[in-house]
């Protein structure tokens, strides 16, 4: 037997850093290489997909696969136990849930509404409790998905929420920059695992939030995370703790109300649009949360 005419196959398993399933399942740790080889065998022999022959063969599920395929298409989202991030999340989540397709029609309404000739708006409630920091989250990711540049601001001085939704260190943040204690720059941050999306903390609890939300620096300060995003949303207290939010909405301009679900009266709703409007905000719309 003339040995130059054997040959030697091996598998050419997918390298890390590349932009195909089997590559992103390699980099994501979800397939070894020593397994990656096994996949390339059985998609060979039968002649399917990368990731069916990985399904098949019990390595990864069918949420790998759906994740992957997001990545492939920039449209990040979590994998439930391998995030930092609040399981309140949902958006992040479960992207392709029906509770996170309402989102995405509230999303498509307000560009066609708002955004098509604004940049921020606020998003409010009347109570504590009514779900307004978890909507406005969810809002806020969903936004990003749609490549566009996002900011949150938790603008409630009294209660913030929004760095422990997204695991952020509550340090410095909107208070300390219109206090003059810290620039602008230095007080938001990106949200690692959307690209597109940044949170500016609270910050400091200030024991003026009202006044300090008033100065003219609020409004110098808008125009500036105006100019460096294409959506700004802002958390806001709940008109029953005071008028902060009223200070708010009246510098930003717009106004997304959330009420809950066998909750929220409706002589609230109208008594808080009639002092929105009088604030000269406008009321874009309303939504109403179950969670």
């Amino acid at each position: 037997m003339n040995p130059s005419a054997l040959s030697t196959s091996t598998p050419s398993f997918p390298a890390r850093g590349d932009s195909s399933i089997g590559g992103l399942l390699l980099e994501s740790g979800k397939i070894t290489p020593e397994n990656a080889e096994r996949v390339l065998r059985m998609q060979k022999e039968l002649g399917i997909r990368f990731g069916e022959a990985a399904q098949r063969l019990g390595l990864i599920t069918e949420a790998d696969i759906q994740h992957v395929l997001a990545r492939q298409f920039d449209y990040p989202y979590l994998l439930k136990g391998e995030s930092q991030y609040s399981p309140l999340l949902v958006a992040a989540y479960e992207p392709f849930s029906p509770q996170v397709e309402i989102l995405r029609a509230v999303r498509s309404q307000l560009m066609l509404r708002w955004f098509a000739s604004h940049k921020s708006l606020v998003v409010a409630g009347i109570n504590p409790g009514d779900g307004v920091s978890t909507f406005v989250a969810n809002l806020a990711v969903v936004f990003s998905q749609l490549g566009e540049n996002t900011l949150l601001v938790d603008a409630n001085l009294r209660n913030p929420s929004q760095h422990t939704i997204f695991n952020s260190p509550s340090r410095q943040g909107l208070s300390d920059a219109l206090a003059g204690r810290a620039e602008l720059d230095t007080t938001s941050n990106k949200i690692g695992a959307f690209v597109s999306l940044s949170l500016l903390n609270a910050g400091t609890l200030p024991p003026n939030p009202q006044e300090l939300l008033s100065r003219p620096s609020f409004r110098a300060m808008t125009e500036q995370i105006e100019a460096r995003h294409d959506v700004v949303l802002y958390d806001v207290p709940p008109f029953s703790a005071g008028a902060d939010a009223l200070a708010i909405a009246s510098r930003v301009g717009g106004v997304l109300l959330v009420a809950r679900k066998n909750e929220t009266l409706v002589s609230d709703i109208d008594a808080m649009t009639e002092q929105l409007t009088h604030s000269g905000a406008k009321v874009v719309g309303a939504v109403m949360v179950d969670f």
